[in-house]
């Protein structure tokens, strides 16, 4: 088929999408990602040549690059259409070079939305690659290949082999191992609370102790509690001394930025932080909607640190509100959000390339998760752009001999962006007290004492974890996923019940680190080089001059750490039973993947089984084994019984040790809304929800 003009994308779905809109005098091909890059094998970088970085074609890229070399030869003009950030604009550099491409020629489009006008109106005005942005990736890959290329080797030669280390990686692991520190320093302190319920008519409301005498006072132990019980009178009149009504406006949040939307995604919808964005990609680049439209991208590009809106999109929502939801709904001017510090605002937010594209009208084209994601991202984005949710509230003081009680109460107004999205932050539901003013009496119900306990900081979720890197200024929106992939995959930290906990291989890291390399783990320190980063994307910096001020200390760092770092002997641990192929002792030991069983007598006997997990119920299927909890290869927890394969039980849910009274088939405990719940799987026998 002849044509006149090839464009290069990274990925073969974007190229099919971007072909059916320019037509036939244009070839759309996929480099697959990055085509050149730094050697594996070696540091890669020049130090005696200003830091100049050898690239190599990247093995297995052979045949990509023969093909891409053979389309540019037939084509009149070549044109780079690689994703509009820095690494995007890297690609095009690379793909330029590989195919003798003059990077000043006019040859680079860039579009935020794979739509046809966008992407039509991207081909009228190309423009040469911005070699500001591509000496911002170089930089960042030398100074990561720099530090990892370093310190990756120490610790291969100190503690074991398969370790790394990396700017981002490292804080992140700090950070969830300080907070393991503060946790095991964490002395709890006791405190009590009152909760009271009173009735004013039939109306009963509930209230809290606040203080005594005009002041607000802390209950630290049950005697002060008992205290105030003894104070009142509880069959006297209680009386109401003030009361406030005011209406209060609740904002809508801004559209998703990559953080927030992978940070929502993880608490709304359970999507690892991975997951998110391959499914955003998958939006991104193109769904086929069938008939005249076609494959047609359904969000922005979905990573941006910004919360800008273009007119276009604005206009847009506006009038989809106005027509579905009613002008009261539609925002004339939208509350304004900051961006976060330091965000290079280069892309709009995160947003649907059309909000006319409803969910509803997507269900026969969507996958589940592409269906739950879309929905997310619409939704929050039609919500940024209506006007606030109005609440009527009500705050009631409540005395009797000196002794305060406060009562607060709301009920909403007007829905307004709630109708669309509900942040998750709201009140629960409508609780208006009743209607009371200064003046009036009020009986007490009944008072509750309750002790309670101050609770350690919560480990780390995907969640916060991003949120608390990004307030820090560490890393950037594409850097976030494949940080926490790397810290689990080296076994440095491990997700349990959600939360991240260190291991002893990430621990003895951390402690090689913050030892060795302060400034790797110093936040300010990284933060700072991120905004040397941006400084240079934007040419305010010399990327070379960036890299030797971060170079000449770090050198010295290394050379002191390569004779100061001792030898780590990780021990391995006895397991307590013998060999069933040797008989000599089992002992555990660490591995890439975690703990293991094995056998001492390594390599002689090579013998090793998992480390499972016994939850005390006997096998259901052969009555023999123990059921045990594993592991899927997705790290999800699934039961089986100690005896495989002998015995081939299996079970998602866990077995609780006792069997149906209706068929008598094994009884298990399934995680539901409020709790957890014993049912049977094979019938309709379930028991009441435990909190």
């Amino acid at each position: 088929m002849a044509y006149k003009n090839l464009v290069i994308v990274e990925s073969p779905s974007k190229a099919k999408t971007i072909e059916k809109y320019l037509g036939r005098n244009y070839k759309v091909v996929a480099s697959l990602g990055h085509i050149r890059d730094l050697p594996k094998s070696k540091m890669g970088v020049d130090f005696e040549h200003n830091y100049e970085p050898h690239y190599i074609s990247i093995r297995g890229k052979g045949d990509v690059i023969k093909d891409l070399k053979k389309y540019a030869k037939k084509a009149e003009h070549v044109y780079l259409a690689s994703d509009p950030d820095r690494e995007g604009e890297a690609i095009a550099w690379h793909v330029s070079h590989i195919l003798g491409l003059d990077p000043a020629d006019k040859n680079r489009v860039t579009f935020n939305e794979i739509t046809k006008d966008t992407v039509k109106n991207a081909f009228k005005s190309p423009r040469s690659i911005d070699m500001d942005l591509v000496d911002a990736q170089q930089a960042r890959r030398v100074m990561d290949r720099i530090v990892g290329y370093s310190i990756s080797p120490l610790l291969w030669k100190k503690v074991k082999k398969g370790l790394s280390a990396g700017r981002v990686q490292s804080i992140a692991l700090k950070l969830i191992i300080d907070r393991e520190n503060e946790i095991k320093a964490f002395n709890p302190e006791e405190y009590w609370t009152i909760d009271s319920q009173f009735k004013k008519g039939t109306k009963k409301f509930d209230a809290s102790f606040y203080g005594v005498d005009g002041k607000k006072k802390a209950l630290k132990n049950e005697k002060a509690a008992q205290a105030i019980v003894t104070r009142i009178d509880p069959k006297g009149d209680f009386d109401i001394t003030k009361v406030t009504k005011r209406e209060r406006k609740r904002f809508p949040q801004a559209p998703f930025t990559t953080s927030s939307l992978q940070q929502e995604a993880v608490r709304r919808l359970n999507f690892r932080t991975r997951k998110t964005m391959m499914v955003a990609q998958q939006l991104y680049e193109g769904i086929n909607l069938g008939g005249r439209q076609g494959t047609v991208g359904l969000i922005t590009y979905m990573r941006t640190d910004s919360t800008r809106i273009s007119q276009v999109a604005k206009h847009e929502a506006s009038h989809f509100l106005h027509e579905n939801y009613g002008e009261e709904y539609a925002a004339l001017k939208i509350h304004k959000t900051k961006n976060p510090e330091g965000a290079q605002d280069a892309h709009e937010a995160i947003r649907p390339s059309s909000v006319l594209r409803t969910p509803k009208s997507l269900e026969s084209v969507l996958n589940k998760d592409q269906m739950k994601l879309y929905q997310l991202i619409w939704s929050r984005f039609l919500a940024s752009q209506m006007t606030p949710a109005i609440l009527d509230t009500m705050a009631v003081t409540i005395e009797q001999n000196g002794v305060i009680y406060k009562a607060n109460g709301s009920k909403m107004k007007f829905a307004g962006f709630t109708k669309v999205y509900d942040s998750g932050k709201q009140e629960k539901k409508d609780n208006m007290l009743p209607d009371l003013t200064e003046g009036d009496t009020t009986k007490l119900v009944k008072n509750d004492p309750n002790q309670h306990f101050t609770q350690p900081p919560a480990r780390f979720s995907e969640a916060t974890l991003i949120k608390t890197l990004e307030e820090n200024g560490v890393g950037r929106p594409s850097t976030y996923a494949p940080t926490i992939e790397t810290i689990q995959r080296r076994y440095y930290v491990k997700l349990e019940a959600k939360r991240f906990e260190p291991t002893e291989l990430g621990e003895i890291v951390n402690g090689i680190i913050v030892e060795f390399f302060p400034d790797i783990v110093n936040i300010d320190f990284t933060a700072g080089l991120e905004n040397d980063l941006d400084a240079i994307e934007t040419g305010k910096q010399q990327w070379i001059k960036v890299i030797d001020e971060f170079y000449q200390p770090f050198e010295k760092e290394v050379t002191s750490a390569e004779t100061k770092i001792e030898k780590v002997q990780i021990k391995d641990e006895p397991a307590g039973f013998d060999c069933d192929i040797c008989g000599a002792p089992m002992v555990i030991k660490l591995g890439r993947y975690g703990k293991f069983y094995a056998c001492s007598r390594f390599p002689d006997c090579r013998n090793t089984k998992p480390i499972t997990k016994e939850i005390g119920v006997i096998c259901p299927q052969c009555h023999t084994g123990q059921v045990v909890e594993r592991k899927s290869k997705k790290k999800r927890i699934f039961y089986g019984c100690s005896r495989y394969p002998d015995c081939d039980f299996v079970s998602w849910d866990k077995p609780v040790g006792r069997d149906c009274p209706k068929d008598h088939h094994f009884l298990v405990e399934k995680k539901v809304k409020g709790g957890k719940q014993v049912i049977c799987p094979n019938g309709d026998y379930e028991e009441p929800v435990q909190k």
